[in-house]
């Protein structure tokens, strides 16, 4: 397989022959217009996982990563037994094969034609009622997986939904002519195949002629038809049909005009890569390069520093700036601070400058670890609501090409921006990492100080509910050289207080928290 190079692309045909960009929003919202954005979209391959990461100019901004024994579920079709209904939460919770059972919401339970039945969860389900459903959000920490009953299944340039008659075309593609030509050609296809659904044109479909539009079209019905069977003959629940395995999606999905090659390290998933681009997406054959070099794809492009960065709290700035990002199960925070960035001419036009490259900085972090919910920004206190109305503009010009959906409120009085992203999978650091053993994900750890008052406590509390003649503490090395060195004397005073002596060793496996008073 011989690379395209970046060169050799700009003399080949475009992939949408016939149409333009220049109204497009992804053109428009490009950080500058007149440097055109190169991407490129690489595949790492093991047996126990798949890594994708998307390169932008040489940058690292995306980083999907799927494990053979954790796969994501999002888009999974489910034959599901309703084990619960919560009129409270107006919601229920389905058995679909899962360790947890996964949470069905009244608002997601949807008629015949795709509309809400009823806010009554109790009027929608009962325990025992069998169901179709869809992962829409794989599980997230405690929480199981969040499903629908309106089923749609995607292809590279069309969704299909089965519930629904209508058409409509993605907010991505603002040309209106070309969303009334799109939104046109799917409308004759529903007129002409009644009863197969409704259909939406993803982003990927501008500028794609109605021959290919009504071939993608015919393959979901097929699809969708094939499902619906095997939905009807099964008799227990669990998978009815998976989705595409992470490299086919990525390549559905990611693989965009701006494009210029996806580079695999597998012979086997380039094999893989080829079959699927060639009955699906046949205008991407030509730039799936098989990747063979003796250094590994992603420390050539340095991906695995990224992913190493991408784990830390904090994210140094160009200027000298850095951020400060903290993920919890409620929200995300980031505060944005100068740092060693002091400026050249005043303090407003210092802090203008910090804000104004952590805006495009955040941008890229959401994406790099897959941030998703409420996301709060603390940007650094603006006076002149011109450098605010700026800060926010670029925040959203660099969230334009971001894939997944997001929403962002003006910045308040205090400096804060609310913001929320859709999450639909795991974040980076939930998939690689796991709360600490020692502070069990507190961050931080009580002081040796600290181990050593609650100890003396608990030796008058022992000393006065039994009569031994002697008590042992088990704690780590740093309590016990505490309490030999700096506590000595506080030691000596309760041993004489109590009237008993005691003992001190130390345990190796035991935590600076830890410690045990044994009565002997």
């Amino acid at each position: 397989m011989i690379a395209v190079s970046p060169r050799v692309r700009k003399q080949l045909p475009p992939v949408f022959p016939g149409r333009t960009r220049v109204g497009s929003k992804r053109y428009q919202d490009r950080p500058t217009s007149d440097v055109p954005v190169s991407e490129e979209i690489l595949i790492n391959v093991t047996p126990p996982e798949t890594r994708v990461a998307v390169v932008e100019n040489g940058v690292v901004q995306e980083i999907i990563i799927e494990r053979a024994e954790r796969c994501g579920l999002v888009g999974n079709i489910y034959k599901g037994r309703v084990c619960r209904v919560l009129p409270g939460m107006q919601a229920a919770f389905v058995d679909i094969g899962l360790d947890r059972a996964a949470f069905l919401h009244a608002s997601d339970i949807m008629g015949p034609h795709g509309e809400p039945r009823s806010d009554q969860i109790h009027e929608l389900v009962h325990e025992g009622d069998r169901l179709v459903v869809q992962v829409v959000k794989d599980p997230l920490g405690s929480k199981g997986a969040r499903l629908t009953t309106n089923i749609s299944v995607a292809s590279r340039y069309l969704v299909c939904m089965p519930a629904l008659a209508s058409t409509g075309v993605s907010q991505k593609i603002e040309d209106e002519d070309e969303r009334r030509r799109l939104r046109d050609i799917l409308q004759r296809y529903v007129d002409a195949h009644e009863g197969e659904g409704g259909f939406i044109a993803r982003t990927a479909a501008d500028g794609v002629s109605e021959e290919s539009l009504f071939r993608d079209m015919a393959f979901l019905a097929k699809l969708w038809r094939g499902i619906r069977e095997r939905c009807a003959a099964a008799t227990e629940i669990g998978l009815v049909h998976d989705d595409l395995p992470l490299a086919m999606r990525a390549l559905r999905d990611l693989v965009t005009p701006d494009v210029e090659r996806v580079r695999i390290d597998s012979r086997a998933m380039v094999d893989k890569a080829m079959a699927f681009a060639t009955k699906y997406i046949p205008e991407i054959k030509e730039r799936i390069d098989y990747y063979q070099g003796e250094r590994p794809l992603f420390d050539l492009y340095g991906v695995e520093e990224e992913i190493r960065k991408a784990l830390q709290r904090k994210v140094q700035l160009k200027s000298g700036g850095h951020l400060v990002i903290d993920q919890t199960e409620a929200m995300t925070t980031i505060d944005i601070n100068t740092g060693a960035f002091v400026g050249h001419r005043n303090l407003e036009e210092t802090i203008f400058k910090t804000n104004l490259e952590a805006a495009q900085a955040i941008c890229r972090q959401l994406r790099l670890r897959n941030l998703g919910g409420i996301i709060i920004i603390d940007f650094i206190d603006m006076s002149e609501d011109e450098h605010k109305r700026q800060v926010l503009r670029a925040l959203e010009k660099c969230l334009a090409r971001d894939h997944a959906k997001t929403h962002i409120t003006e910045v308040s009085s205090l400096g804060l921006v609310e913001m929320t992203r859709k999450r639909t999978r795991e974040s980076l650091e939930h998939v690689l990492s796991e709360p600490c053993p020692y502070c069990g994900g507190r961050g931080s750890v009580k002081t040796a100080q600290t181990t050593c008052y609650e100890i003396f406590r608990e030796i008058l509390r022992e000393s006065r509910q039994f009569d031994v003649e002697t008590l042992l503490v088990l704690a780590s090395q740093e309590v016990i050289d505490r309490l030999l060195d700096e506590e000595s004397a506080h030691l000596a005073e309760l041993e004489a207080f109590i009237g008993r002596p005691i003992r001190l060793q130390a345990e190796a496996l035991y935590t600076q928290e830890q410690y045990d008073v044994v009565l002997i």
